[in-house]
């Protein structure tokens, strides 16, 4: 599977595909490979669950497939609600900072406050923009979610902890510092990946 981080025109070409579909993060030179064969690019740069509902419904009308988009954004719908109502129950909303980068320190983006919220959460600082240590520090998080773009599940937790002097924070002394494959959260993934996680 290519991403637009390494698309090469000749590999798309070979490929033979009817549409290409790039979503953000786009490399300007990847992207610049894949306009070079001429074929379709339908480019997507959602900010919310609305606009990810509204680029499956896209996906679908162009390729004719309807009913199924109406299907997957149902049960993502269904999902999420069934998650807000069991959140719902419990009395506590612990604060909660994700972070897509780690240098410089970037605030996931606004779907993923969206799905703290749901979760029961609240979202630490405005979504989708640069951050520091100091600024993380003073809102004193009780979680902590690293889903850094491109780096899997390798973000190193313990050392970006000490690094950054949070040793102290709630989340870092309940244990309560998690890694999240950023596919799940931030960048496109696999059909088997899916958004809600």
């Amino acid at each position: 599977m290519k991403d637009s981080w390494n698309s090469q025109s000749a590999e798309i070409v070979a490929a033979r595909p009817d549409l290409v579909i790039a979503s953000v993060p786009y490399q300007a030179t990847s992207l610049a490979e894949i306009l070079k064969t001429g074929t379709p690019v339908l480019a997507l740069a959602p900010h919310s669950l609305a606009d990810i509902y509204r680029d499956i419904a896209m996906i679908a009308g162009i390729i004719g497939r309807f009913e199924r988009a109406e299907a997957v954004i149902c049960a993502m719908q269904a999902e999420i609600e069934q998650v807000r109502r069991t959140a719902s129950q419990v009395a506590t909303r612990p604060k909660v900072f994700c972070e897509e980068w780690g240098k410089p320190i970037i605030r996931s983006q606004p779907w993923v406050a969206e799905l703290v919220e749901a979760a029961g959460g609240e979202f630490v600082g405005p979504p989708g923009v640069q951050t520091n240590a100091e600024e993380v520090l003073r809102a004193a998080p009780d979680v902590l979610v690293a889903a850094w773009c491109g780096a899997g599940d390798r973000v190193p937790l313990e050392k970006t902890i000490r690094q950054r002097g949070w040793q102290d924070l709630p989340a870092s002394k309940s244990g309560r510092v998690f890694c999240i494959r950023d596919e799940l959260l931030n960048t496109p993934a696999p059909i088997q990946l899916r958004l809600t996680g």
